[in-house]
């Protein structure tokens, strides 16, 4: 997969402030998708040696059966610190690495953090959405903005995240019982849209097949 660099990688906060600001105006958050939808990619991050080495790795798996059709991963520095609000700058350099190797263009990829959730509505997914030109999902694990209501406990149930009086994503049971993802559209994807395709990749876990295998590829399980 051919990536073309839009920006350099920032040493510090101000000048990766300045990124996001300048990409968040290029994120959209309506259908662009090229459907039927073939393929669906899983992107996630593990370290090595107390954080200095990043492990990326990306899951292609075919789409609706969700079968596992190429994987790579790669190796980089890690060249950004652990800042909230700022995962992008520390993981996206190593998983564009990984998304060279492919050769299976997803069309959709969804990753695991944020997309418009987010202080500056750039989350990991928006930033890997913009660079790539790909619909990309935000699939969280837990909240970094926003506030909900109450949600049921049946598998599919889901609430607005609203913050700052916008709806920035949706927490969402993927799983009856257990804890909810927070679901935020990344790129070229609405949010109704990304709810229907993580609950699609959602047969039986909590998380997406695509995350769920990304995360084992990354964490080396």
């Amino acid at each position: 997969m051919k990536i073309q660099q839009i920006h350099s990688w920032p040493t510090t906060v101000e000048e990766a402030i300045t990124i996001q600001e300048t990409l968040q105006n290029q994120v959209i958050t309506k259908d662009l998708l090229q459907e039927p939808i073939k393929y669906v990619a899983g992107a996630d991050l593990g370290f090595l040696e107390d954080g200095t080495i990043s492990r990326a790795a990306v899951a292609v798996l075919s789409f609706p059966d969700l079968q596992v059709v190429e994987t790579s991963l790669a190796y980089r520095p890690t060249s950004f610190p652990y800042i909230p609000g700022f995962l992008s700058f520390r993981e996206i350099p190593a998983l564009l690495d990984a998304l060279e190797k492919i050769q299976t263009i997803p069309d959709i990829i969804l990753c695991d953090g944020q997309g418009i959730a987010h202080p500056r509505r750039l989350g990991i997914a928006c930033h890997l959405g913009v660079i790539v030109d790909i619909p990309t999902i935000g699939v969280a694990k837990s909240l970094l903005i926003g506030k909900h209501e109450e949600l049921p406990e049946t598998k599919g149930s889901w609430q607005p995240l609203i913050h700052k009086k916008e709806t920035i994503g949706a927490v969402l049971r993927t799983r009856t019982g257990v804890k909810p993802l927070y679901i935020s559209s990344g790129h070229r994807i609405s949010l109704s849209t990304a709810i229907d395709y993580v609950l699609r990749c959602t047969p039986k876990y909590r998380l997406p097949e695509t995350t769920r295998i990304a995360d084992k590829l990354a964490s080396d399980r």
